[in-house]
């Protein structure tokens, strides 16, 4: 076992207190976001920022992010505007693109924990859109990133029946529904939050194009990759119906200049008959997954910047 491993291995096995600090902070345009800072009571050895996935709340994250600052991580998870305790009254009418989640609401939420708990690397963890929109922040100090779930949403890259139920959301149903409602009932379709009309279609618009975020990169900054150019471990799972495998190894395509690795995961490695696209932040995986991810977050706190 390397030094790094070691250390993180000793930090596993010797968990601490942590502190729950519930806050709101100002997006880069002053929107008011809420959030939680999960804090180790003995001090931080590094910190994470857990970007959700499209239309989840923070909730879903907080047991994985108790877990995490018990080792020393110091944990921030929000909502995005719009969702949760970040949705200010009625959706219709509410300007938010998707876009603006990664430009406004993520950007000001590394800022934020950067203040709060000042000079410590920093850790990503993306959860489906959560990991796509990381490589819209180029200049994000970012010290190792993981992701769960996170692919590339053209439609072509789903075989089958799901490859057209895909296609009818990106042209169709998504469109159609957020222009007639005012917003997206996603509630009602697939469950979750309801998204603002504005998320949804960009969303949708991604999904038409074989490029999906990386239009969206050309036309901000002129570039078809992303920039990001540290450690990355990239988690699909076989029976994920919102990013099966090949959908996840397009997206990690997008960062050529990456230390990527691709991990495939079945639910029968992890002793279940299913995992689909949630399950695996779930506190039954503490001792198995949580556990390795934890660890090779750790190795990064160890590793020179």
């Amino acid at each position: 076992m390397s030094g790094a491993s070691a250390a993180a291995a000793t930090l596993v096995d010797e968990p601490s207190a942590t502190t729950l600090e519930p806050l709101r902070f100002a997006a880069r345009d002053g929107f008011s976001l809420a959030g939680d800072l999960y804090r180790p009571e003995g001090g931080a050895r590094a910190v994470a920022i857990i970007a959700s996935a499209m239309g989840v709340r923070r909730r879903l994250y907080a047991g994985f992010a108790r877990f995490l600052a018990e080792a020393g991580i110091a944990t921030l998870v929000f909502d995005y505007r719009g969702i949760g305790d970040s949705r200010a009254g009625s959706l219709r009418g509410f300007h938010a693109r998707l876009s603006e989640w990664a430009d406004l609401d993520l950007s000001a939420a590394v800022d934020e924990l950067a203040r709060r708990v000042p000079g410590m690397p920093l850790f990503w963890i993306g959860h489906s859109v959560g990991g796509q929109l990381m490589g819209l922040l180029p200049d994000a100090p970012i010290r190792r990133a993981l992701f769960v779930g996170s692919q590339n949403g053209y439609w072509r890259n789903w075989d089958g029946p799901a490859r057209w139920r895909m296609a009818a959301l990106w042209h169709a149903v998504i469109p159609g529904m957020s222009a007639a409602v005012g917003y997206l009932p996603m509630s009602r379709i697939v469950g979750g939050e309801d998204l603002p009309r504005g998320v949804a279609e960009q969303w949708a618009a991604w999904g038409r194009s074989p490029e999906y975020i990386l239009a969206y990169l050309r036309e901000r900054d002129g570039e078809r990759r992303f920039r990001y150019a540290g450690p990355l471990r990239s988690y699909a799972i076989t029976d994920d119906i919102y990013a099966p495998p090949r959908s996840v190894k397009v997206l990690l395509d997008a960062f050529p200049r990456a230390q990527a690795e691709l991990r495939v995961i079945a639910p029968t490695d992890l002793g279940v008959s299913s995992l689909g696209h949630f399950d695996i932040f779930r506190e039954r995986f503490r001792a198995s997954w949580w556990s390795e991810a934890r660890a090779w977050l750790l190795e990064g706190a160890e590793a020179p910047a």
